[in-house]
């Protein structure tokens, strides 16, 4: 029953990115050719409502589903980490012309040629686990 929640709301975020052409490639040439706000606007509003959500979460004490208290614990002042992990993900972005969450609405919508991007990811997600106890955190 629990997970009946986690699947509608998959789906309503999957039909909210296929609406507002948030999986469109041509709207994400676009973004990386500095040619539309369309994707900014998406991406900012998100940051926007993101911000918001966490600082009432924060402010509500809201609780899980679970009962427990909602905690959200400060990020580190380390940057360089984020640097790095956000160019590897822009860069595989703009090659592939997708983002993860993408992959999964796109494939839901009949391009199965999205299973290779699909099948690279999961491959890069098991690399990361399998040797991150090696790599610099």
């Amino acid at each position: 029953m629990k997970m009946s929640r986690y699947i509608i709301v998959g789906i309503l975020f999957g039909i909210t990115m296929y609406k507002t052409e948030a999986v469109s490639w041509f709207r994400i040439y676009e973004m990386f050719h500095f040619q539309s706000f369309h994707m900014y606007g998406l991406l900012l509003s998100a940051i926007a409502l993101g911000i918001g959500v966490v600082q009432w979460i924060k402010w509500r004490h809201l609780k899980s589903i679970e009962g427990r208290e909602i905690t959200i614990n400060d990020k580190d002042t380390s940057w360089k980490r984020y640097i790095f992990g956000g160019f590897i993900f822009g860069l595989g972005w703009a090659l592939a012309g997708v983002c993860p969450g993408p992959m999964f609405v796109l494939l839901g919508s009949g391009y199965t040629v999205f299973i290779v991007f699909l099948l690279a990811a999961m491959t890069g997600t098991f690399a990361y686990g399998y040797w991150r106890d090696k790599l610099p955190h």
